[in-house]
């Protein structure tokens, strides 16, 4: 009844564009990953072909920090050439103000839709946002050379550093010279805070900011956690991981040249693909914690299409905000991309399950990923994000140790706060 609910849902939308207003070109903007510049293009053909509507796709740079400061000088000058943006899952807060109100445009579909991703981009009762796509790192590992050398997948981050450490001067010592014990997002970009919030929750460290706005980060749990990351530079991860982003961490774990990977869900479906070097030989785990009465965490990721309130186009910009969330995009989109979709009932589609196991077996990691801080700090969160991304990145280069950084860190966010976020 699901499914022909959103069949029937699509051939009405379809007909109500058909015969809705004057045609439009739109343009979209979208920052991507992997397939999914490919699959949005797709997709957007289909748009056109249903409607006399074009669309054009203004790509933005990998690093989703790039990524914000250019939509901050569109949105500052009520720029008109962008109709529908993609947005990461924590700009909501900040940009709120920029964007159309979805929620009396989507009232009809809005239900079927994961709650945590609606309350994400919902802000102050508005909804900033309709979620596009969900993200939950996993733990890639190379399962044929934990067999190889009889090893269990590790459940905590010690067992992890002594598992990559073994196996890597194993496989050096047999002549891959390349083989590095684990990659992980580095760099000094939003990428660092997901990575590093993910060692401390996991840890017993806490937040970088506690649900209720307090700041409580310099503890020894956190400084723990990232002294042991900063161990892993140069010895199990190569020095080169300090400018690692997504695209790096995956190109060297599915050339064959890493045992572990942290990464997000879009990395799957490219390391099982046809030419893929590790297709047969990986799989995927829960990210580890830091032992007994601690829990991994994995960061609360995704991106989501809103309606510039300075589009010249906004009625149209809808259309194609829901057409490119209906039932059967997103399901393609899960299969191709293995990106977790946002409509609840694509999980259970048998089809997604046959062709992208991953999809129904993360619903779980992400119903209870742990979100960053961007709700508790508001329209400070980049300042908030960026200040721990350069601490933690400072201890990983040898600039200090964690609790010498995360003192600094501390006085920062206090600064940043105030009286009040």
């Amino acid at each position: 009844m699901t499914t022909l609910k959103y069949l029937m849902s699509g051939i009405a939308g379809a007909a109500l564009m058909a015969t809705g207003a004057l045609a439009a070109d739109l343009t979209i903007v979208h920052g991507s990953v992997g397939r999914d510049q490919e699959i949005l293009r797709k997709q957007l053909d289909q748009f056109e072909a249903e409607t006399d509507h074009t669309v054009t796709i203004v790509s933005m740079p990998e690093s989703t920090t790039d990524q914000f400061g250019q939509y901050r000088l569109w949105l500052s000058a009520q720029s008109s050439d962008i109709d529908v943006y993609r947005l990461d899952v924590i700009w909501a807060p900040q940009l709120a103000s920029h964007f159309i109100d979805l929620t009396p445009h989507v009232a009809d579909i809005v239900d079927d839709f994961v709650p945590a991703a609606i309350e994400s981009q919902t802000v102050d009762g508005k909804l900033v946002a309709l979620p596009m796509f969900l993200g939950a790192p996993a733990l890639y590992y190379r399962a044929d050379l934990l067999e190889k050398y009889g090893k269990p997948v590790p459940e905590t981050w010690a067992e992890l550093t002594e598992t990559a450490q073994k196996i890597m001067e194993a496989e050096r010592a047999e002549g891959n010279s390349d083989m590095y014990g684990f990659v992980f997002q580095g760099a000094a970009y939003e990428g660092l805070t997901c990575n590093a919030q993910e060692w401390v929750n996991s840890n017993g460290g806490g937040r970088i900011v506690e649900i209720d706005g307090s700041i409580d980060i310099n503890n020894p749990k956190a400084a723990e956690a990232i002294d042991l990351a900063a161990s892993w530079i140069g010895t199990i991860a190569p020095e080169g991981v300090l400018n690692y982003k997504e695209e790096d961490a995956r190109g060297v774990f599915q050339s064959g040249n890493s045992v572990f990977m942290r990464n997000w869900n879009y990395a799957y479906a490219l390391a099982a693909g046809e030419d893929s070097p590790v297709k047969d030989v990986f799989a995927v785990t829960t990210l580890p914690h830091g032992g007994e009465g601690t829990a991994s965490a994995a960061t609360l990721g995704g991106w989501h299409l809103g309606v510039s309130k300075y589009s010249e186009n906004q009625e149209a910009a809808i259309e194609l905000v829901r057409f490119l969330n209906n039932y059967e995009n997103q399901k393609e989109r899960a299969i191709v991309t293995s990106r977790p979709p946002t409509l609840n009932a694509v999980y259970e589609d048998p089809e997604v399950a046959a062709q992208q196991e991953f999809i129904p077996l993360w619903k779980p990691v992400v119903d209870n990923a742990l979100p960053r801080p961007s709700a508790a700090t508001l329209r400070k969160y980049n300042e908030v994000s960026a200040a721990f991304w350069t601490a933690v990145h400072k201890t990983l280069s040898g600039e200090g140790d964690a609790a010498e950084n995360l003192a600094t860190l501390d006085a920062e966010l206090k600064r940043l706060r105030g009286p009040r976020w």
